[in-house]
């Protein structure tokens, strides 16, 4: 079974490494190597267990991190640590991969500046102010899912994933049945209309089958995509909830 899956969210290798960073809260000027690139392959061994295609320059980050982090482990000859503290400074592997993520985290900060001015310039209007009143009266207030990253969700999955094989029993007889995205989605849909509220995210998950798991996930990815359902986490970590967007 594929699944061909095209998601906006990711923005590059540099932009999951700046997650990654400023999710461990870590000082992007001494950035432990070991940690950092152990957590990138995490990321990208979700993303092939999701069946995705992994884009070429995420490869070539990850044979970066592994390079930079070789170098670091090789031991110094006795002349280099003679050497003033100036040229060993300038010999940090690191560097090259800092001063990238500096210079991409001012676009990426200036991009949002930029989207900030849109969006107030958006509520400018020339045309004199007119009474929708009797058109609101029964509108609900919509509630989006700015809170909740893709990060977030493969984090999530991740869990997911291990709590699966925890639970998963000693010697199991599977009864293989094939389960559409769009069908999940239906199914999805129809569980949280049934409670008439939020649902945890590892609730939805009733499948041991790792198919089945991963096509429930992709049916959440894509009933976000389209705003069909809402997606809450109330602080960094903590449980993720899932309602009907009519809710």
């Amino acid at each position: 079974m594929q699944y061909n899956v095209k998601i906006d969210a990711f923005e590059g290798p540099l932009d999951l490494l700046l997650h990654l960073i400023n999710r461990l809260e870590i000082d992007i000027y001494d950035i432990p190597v070991s940690q950092i690139t152990e957590q990138y392959l995490l990321y990208i061994h979700t993303m092939k267990e999701l069946q995705l295609d992994v884009a070429s320059e995420y490869l070539v980050m990850a044979a970066t991190l592994l390079a930079i982090k070789s170098k670091m482990l090789l031991p110094k000859h006795e002349e280099e640590l003679e050497e003033d503290f100036e040229f060993e400074v300038e010999d940090d592997p690191r560097e090259d991969l800092v001063e990238k993520l500096i210079e991409y985290k001012k676009y990426k900060e200036a991009a949002s500046d930029l989207k900030l001015l849109e969006e107030e310039r958006g509520l400018m209007f020339t045309k004199p102010p007119t009474d929708l009143s009797e058109f609101t009266k029964d509108m609900k207030t919509e509630r989006l899912d700015l809170d909740i990253s893709l990060y977030d969700m493969l984090g999530a999955f991740q869990k997911l994933l291990r709590r699966k094989r925890l639970q998963r029993p000693m010697s199991t007889k599977i009864a293989r049945e094939d389960i559409s995205i769009e069908q999940r989605m239906t199914e999805i849909i129809h569980e949280l209309k049934k409670i008439k509220g939020r649902q945890s995210f590892y609730d939805l998950f009733p499948y041991k089958e790792k198919d089945h798991i991963v096509v429930t996930f992709l049916a959440i990815l894509e009933l976000m995509k389209r705003r069909e359902i809402i997606v809450e986490q109330e602080d960094n970590f903590s449980e993720i909830f899932v309602m009907g967007k009519d809710v």
